[in-house]
């Protein structure tokens, strides 16, 4: 906390012309969980192009500590761009929109906030990483298989008095297992050992026989 006070009170007298210390500004704010001044610092460090690796997955962890889903989306995809394969952050970047993307699809998906929950999963497909790629593509499949189990379980009870109804809820269903269907057919593509996605495409199937 105080390398984040007495090296800001230095930079601004310096016009903020020193690299090197403008990084470590923002590593110390992270550190000092000071999280909105290590985005400010990584970010300038990024713009003055000094260990932009580095600061890119920097600034990223500053974002996700402070919840700010946009500007971490847009930082990770900016790394992404830019840091070379083979880059151990590269990889780091990867593993931060993971892990983040998941659990807040995760999150809007328990408050019932479908599109909002479909929204962050697909953004984990972005990554090289096959097994993150798979798993995210799962979490969308069994998301929309449980949706449309839930639409037609309330639907049966209807089946006979309102048929009408019952088939247009039925159609609903449908839709939702014929997309789930497609998301668990990649994940398995991607990843054959898949046994989770496998047994909700088998059960998929049967509905759709």
């Amino acid at each position: 906390a105080t390398v984040v006070t007495k090296y800001g009170e230095y930079l601004k007298q310096n016009n903020y012309q020193d690299t090197a210390r403008i990084f470590n500004c923002g590593y110390a704010g992270n550190q000092a969980k000071n999280y909105a001044e290590a985005a400010k610092y990584f970010d300038m460090a990024v713009k003055m192009n000094y260990n932009v690796d580095d600061s890119y997955v920097g600034e990223a962890m500053a974002y996700r500590n402070l919840n700010k889903t946009e500007e971490f989306l847009t930082t990770v995809k900016e790394g992404l761009k830019v840091i070379p394969d083979g880059n151990k952050n590269k990889t780091n970047l990867e593993k931060l929109l993971y892990g983040y993307c998941i659990k807040q699809g995760q999150a809007a998906q328990k408050k019932g906030d479908l599109a909002g929950a479909e929204k962050m999963y697909k953004e984990v497909l972005a990554v090289s990483n096959k097994d993150y790629q798979s798993n995210a593509y799962y979490s969308l499949g069994a998301m929309l298989y449980g949706n449309g189990a839930k639409i037609l379980q309330a639907a049966t009870p209807i089946a006979t008095s309102e048929p009408d109804k019952y088939n247009a809820e039925k159609a609903k269903a449908d839709k939702d297992f014929k997309q789930a269907k497609e998301y668990l057919t990649k994940a398995v593509e991607l990843d054959p050992k898949d046994e989770n996605s496998k047994k909700i495409l088998a059960s998929i199937n049967d509905i759709l026989k």
